[in-house]
């Protein structure tokens, strides 16, 4: 099987300078120089937590919470 080096040589390589340099303009602009980087998502905007799932978790932590409360005074007495 023959290794093929995946490192382009730098002579047969378009775009680069001499000494392994890049022009500028060769290189695609950094994402934060971009406007409108992306696609503006406005078919899922973010709402916050619904009602019934909170209310739901709450009252899981204060039943967790309640039954440790009596656990604790029932091993005390």
């Amino acid at each position: 099987m023959s290794h093929i080096n995946p490192d382009p040589e730098p002579e047969r390589s378009t775009g680069l300078e001499p000494g392994g340099g890049v022009p500028p303009g060769e290189t695609p602009p950094a994402e934060s120089s971009l406007p409108e980087a992306g696609p503006r998502e406005t078919h899922n905007p973010p709402k916050g937590w619904a009602k019934a799932p909170l209310t739901m978790i709450l009252v899981m932590v204060v039943l967790i919470a309640a039954f440790f409360l009596v656990y604790a005074v029932v091993l005390i007495v």
